[in-house]
C-alpha cells in the first residue's frame, strides 16, 4: 500500500474497504490496490492488518500513515495483554488507533475500520475517520470506494445475517465498488472472526462479478504472441 489508500497523497490505498457484523462475529473485507498517483504501484497489497489473534484493521488512505499507527497499536497491545494476562478487548484496541490518529490528526492521512470478537461483547466493528473520532457501528465502509456502496449497504444490510451472507455481503460490495472506482481493484480478500479465532479467505479479480458495463477479462497481448510460433532472432 504505497502512499495512498483513498485519498490523494504520493503513495495511496486508493481503496475500499468494508467491516460488518453478523450473528457470530464480524467479517472484515478489502480491494488490494495501491496507487501512486495513476499508476498502480501494487495490485495485491493486503490491507487488513492483525492487531491480535482475535481484532484486526482494514486501512485506508496513506499507506505508510496506517503501517505505523497499526505497528503502535499491535506493540501496545501487547503489553497490555502481558500486563492483563488475557487478550484485549475490540473496544480497547479501537480505542488506541483512535487515540493515536486524534493525537496526530494534523500529520496522518489515513482512515480505519477496527473489527473483531472478544468474550465480554462479542463482534464489534469501530470506524476511525480521518479526525480521530470513534464510531461503533454494525457496519463501516471507508476509503474512496465506499462512496459507491453507501445506498447498497443500507438497503443489503441486514441484522443476525448469517457467516455465509455476511461474507457474500462483503464480497458484493467490494467488488461493487471496485467496477466504479479506478482507485479501487485487483483482489478481495475478507477476515471472519468469531469465539473460534478468523479465518482469511482471497477471491482473485478474475472470480469477481461483473456489474454494469465492465468488460470480461481478455487474453493479453502476452498470451497472443505466446501462442504463436516464437519469432525468429533479429539478424545480426
Amino acid at each position: 500500500m504505497e502512499n495512498d489508500l483513498g485519498l490523494n497523497s504520493p503513495h495511496s490505498m486508493g481503496t475500499t474497504i468494508i467491516g460488518v457484523t453478523y450473528k457470530d462475529g464480524v467479517i472484515l473485507g478489502a480491494d488490494s490496490r495501491t496507487s501512486t498517483g495513476v499508476y498502480v504501484a501494487n495490485r495485491a497489497s493486503d490491507k487488513i492488518t492483525q492487531l491480535t489473534d482475535n481484532v484486526y484493521v482494514c486501512r485506508s488512505g496513506s499507506a505508510a500513515d496506517s503501517q505505523i499507527v497499526s505497528d503502535y497499536v499491535r506493540y501496545f497491545l501487547h503489553q497490555h495483554t502481558i500486563q492483563l494476562g488475557q487478550p484485549a478487548t475490540v473496544k480497547v484496541a479501537a480505542n488506541l488507533v483512535r487515540l493515536l490518529a486524534y493525537n496526530n490528526k494534523d500529520m496522518l492521512q489515513t482512515g480505519m475500520i477496527v473489527g473483531g470478537w472478544d468474550k465480554y461483547e462479542g463482534g464489534k466493528i469501530y470506524g476511525i475517520p480521518l479526525g480521530g473520532t470513534i464510531m461503533e457501528q454494525p457496519f463501516s465502509i471507508g476509503g474512496s470506494g465506499s462512496s459507491y456502496l453507501y445506498g447498497f449497504l443500507d438497503q443489503a444490510w441486514k441484522e443476525g445475517m448469517s457467516k455465509d451472507e455476511a461474507e457474500e455481503l462483503v464480497k458484493k460490495a467490494v467488488s461493487l465498488a471496485i467496477a466504479r472506482d479506478g482507485a479501487s481493484g485487483g483482489v478481495v480478500r475478507t477476515v471472519i472472526i468469531n469465539e473460534e479465532g478468523a479465518t482469511r479467505n482471497f477471491y482473485p479479480g478474475d472470480q469477481l462479478p461483473l456489474w454494469h458495463e465492465e468488460l470480461a477479462p481478455q487474453n493479453s497481448l502476452l498470451d497472443i504472441w505466446g501462442a504463436a510460433a516464437s519469432p525468429e532472432p533479429m539478424a545480426e
